[in-house]
């Protein structure tokens, strides 16, 4: 079984994203970094709280509490989806659909924790990672959220693979950009978004909604080559 897998994912954009899901050990390992960290703020806060008595160990007990539910919602929400082991991994989490993460995942994928952990050490969160070709543990099918590798994936822009086709009436500069910046991109898109697209100006595509698409690229690689 292969503990990286590529796969592609769709925006609510109708833009294609093609991901790497990061599996169960370089997950684990990004763990065991977090950990180390928080070990640490919990040994530095044990030192500077000791003059302070019993109020030192109810404020010491406080931090335990935050650093175990809040530390990775704050780095998640705050720092693009990645604790500092998360960070150092290479990984990070986000929406499955794409987004960004939000306040009520982060709370819910990190809450069912509890459950991840049993019967014993994330027990449950590996046999679901290992049965599962995303590698999401229970919080994370509960969320909606997919841990990734952060490597960046930059699509670069295509030529229009079209006729020229000039047009007898001028478009603003907005419009012309936004046509070759369509025609360029494409491939980020799915069909029915492309498609979804070209039809909002039938003025350029014209009637026949199965040509729409094609004469996009036209008039794009006639902009390009007129510019």
């Amino acid at each position: 079984m292969q503990l990286d897998t590529l796969q592609s994912i769709s925006t609510p954009e109708g833009i294609r994203l093609d991901i790497r899901v990061a599996g169960p050990m370089v997950r684990f390992l990004a763990w065991v970094i977090d950990a180390c960290f928080r070990m640490a703020i919990v040994i530095a806060f044990i030192f500077a709280l000791l003059p302070f008595g019993k109020l030192g160990s109810g404020f010491w007990l406080i931090l335990m509490f935050l650093l175990e539910w809040f530390y990775p919602v704050i780095f998640e929400i705050y720092y693009h989806g990645a604790t500092p082991g998360k960070k150092i991994m290479g990984i990070l989490v986000m929406k499955e659909d794409g987004a960004p993460m939000t306040w009520s995942a982060s709370l819910l994928r990190n809450i069912l924790r509890f459950v991840d952990f049993l019967p014993i050490f994330y027990g449950f969160a590996l046999v679901s990672m290992l049965l599962r070709q995303d590698f999401k543990r229970l919080g994370d099918l509960s969320a909606g959220t997919l841990v990734i590798y952060a490597e960046p994936n930059p699509i670069s822009p295509t030529e229009p693979n079209a006729e020229s086709l000039a047009l007898t009436f001028p478009l603003s500069i907005e419009m012309q950009r936004a046509i070759i910046d369509y025609s360029q991109r494409s491939q980020q898109f799915s069909e029915q978004r492309q498609q979804e697209l070209a039809d909002m100006i039938p003025v350029l595509t014209g009637d026949q909604a199965q040509n729409r698409i094609q004469r996009l690229h036209g008039i794009a690689k006639w902009l390009l080559n007129k510019s």
